[in-house]
C-alpha cells in the first residue's frame, strides 16, 4: 500500500455550496506526497456528486480515497476514522467549508523536517459571517522540549487555536497515545486540540497563513444571529468543558495546571456570559442553579493556594463557584456588563 508524508483529512455533510473550493485548495497543493482522505458522513445533497466530479477530473485522482458512512454520524466518527486509516506520516485535518494556501503543507513540511517536529501550526485569517477578516499570527517560534507547548498554549487565555484543523501532526502521535475527537456535537476539536497539545514534545509555530477558516452560524457565539437556540447546543459545550475538567486531574503535577485550570474556568465565564445574554432564545430556560453548576472549579482550594502561576485569578473563580446561585449569576452579569460581553 502506498505511503504519503501527508495525509489531508476533511469529513464531509452536506456541504454542497462550498466543497469546490476547499477540495480545490487540497487538490491544489505544491507539495507532492499528499493523500486525500475524503469522509462523506452520510451526505444527502449532492456534495458528492460535486466530489466525485472534481477528483475524477483531476491529476491527484490517484491519491484520493472516498470512505463512505451510511448514515450521518458526526464530525467526531469522521475524523477518528481518518486518524485510524491516514496513510500519511504526518495528518492535516480541515473542514469541507475552509480553505488552505497553495504552499500550505509545503511551508508545515519544511518545519516538520528542519526540526524533526511532532506538530507545525501555521497561522489562519477568521472570515465572519458578516465578511469581515481577523488574523490570527503566531510568533516564529519552536518548542522543543516536553510541556513547553502546553505551557505556551496555556499561558494566558485563547493561547493557541481551538480547532483542530491548520496543522500538521505526526499520525502515531495520535495513534500512540489514543488521541480521540470525543462524541459530542459541538466544541469536540477544542477538547482534542486543548488535550493534545500535553503529549507534544517537539513543537513550532509559523507566522505565515496557512487557512482560511470560515465561521458558520450554528454556533453560540458573538455571531450568531439565531433567534432560538436550543438547550441541548448549549449544553453540549457544557459537556465539552466538563471533559476538560476531568482529564486535568492528570495534569496536577505539571508546571501549566494552574495556567490550564484558567483556561478552563474562563471559558466556562464565557460560556455563561454567552447565556445570560441571550438567556430568552435559549429553550428551555436555563436556570440559576444551572449555570452556577458550569463554573464548578476543575482544582481544590489547597491546589489553588499552592499555584505560583494564576494563583488569584483561579481563587477568585472558585469562590465565585461557591457562592449561592442567584449571587453567582448576579456577579456573572456585572462582571460580564464590565467586559462588554453581555
Amino acid at each position: 500500500m502506498k505511503k504519503y508524508d501527508v495525509t489531508i483529512g476533511i469529513p464531509i455533510y452536506n456541504s454542497v455550496d462550498c466543497i469546490q473550493a476547499s477540495l480545490m485548495s487540497a487538490l491544489s497543493q505544491s507539495y507532492p506526497s499528499i493523500e486525500i482522505l475524503l469522509v462523506d458522513d452520510g451526505c444527502t445533497d449532492g456534495t458528492m456528486d460535486v466530489v466525485k466530479q472534481i477528483v475524477c477530473n483531476h491529476e491527484r485522482e490517484n491519491d484520493v480515497r472516498i470512505v463512505k458512512h451510511q448514515t450521518n454520524m458526526g464530525v467526531s466518527a469522521s475524523r477518528n476514522q481518518i486518524i485510524d486509516e491516514a496513510l500519511g506520516e504526518y495528518l492535516y485535518f480541515m473542514d469541507s467549508d475552509d480553505t488552505i494556501t497553495e504552499n500550505a503543507i509545503e511551508l508545515l513540511m519544511q518545519s516538520a523536517r528542519c526540526y524533526a517536529a511532532e506538530v507545525v501550526f501555521g497561522s489562519y485569517e477568521k472570515i465572519e459571517t458578516s465578511g469581515s477578516k481577523t488574523v490570527y499570527q503566531y510568533p516564529s517560534l519552536q518548542l522543543l522540549k516536553m510541556d513547553e507547548l502546553a505551557s505556551f498554549a496555556y499561558r494566558k487565555y485563547a493561547g493557541i487555536q481551538a480547532s483542530a484543523c491548520n496543522f500538521l501532526v505526526k499520525t502515531k502521535l495520535l495513534r500512540n497515545n489514543n488521541i480521540r475527537f470525543i462524541d459530542i456535537n459541538y466544541w469536540e476539536d477544542l477538547v482534542f486540540t486543548f488535550d493534545f497539545v500535553t503529549y507534544v514534545s517537539r513543537a513550532v509555530l509559523l507566522p505565515d497563513i496557512t487557512f482560511y477558516y470560515r465561521c458558520r452560524e450554528d454556533s453560540l457565539s458573538h455571531y450568531q444571529q439565531r433567534t432560538c437556540i436550543a438547550k441541548e447546543e448549549v449544553m453540549q459545550n457544557v459537556k465539552a468543558i466538563n471533559h476538560l475538567k476531568k482529564t486535568s486531574l492528570q495534569y496536577t503535577n505539571k508546571v501549566y495546571f494552574s495556567n490550564r485550570c484558567f483556561n478552563i474556568v474562563m471559558t466556562d465565564f464565557y460560556i455563561a456570559c454567552n447565556i445570560l445574554k441571550r438567556r430568552r432564545d435559549i429553550l428551555p430556560y436555563v436556570i440559576s442553579s444551572e449555570i452556577k453548576a458550569l463554573m464548578s472549579h476543575p482544582a481544590t482550594w489547597s491546589q489553588i493556594c499552592s499555584f505560583s502561576q494564576s494563583r488569584v485569578k483561579n481563587m477568585l473563580f472558585y469562590m465565585l463557584s461557591k457562592m449561592p446561585s442567584k449571587l453567582c449569576v448576579a456577579t456573572i452579569w456585572c462582571l460580564g456588563k464590565f467586559k462588554k460581553l453581555i
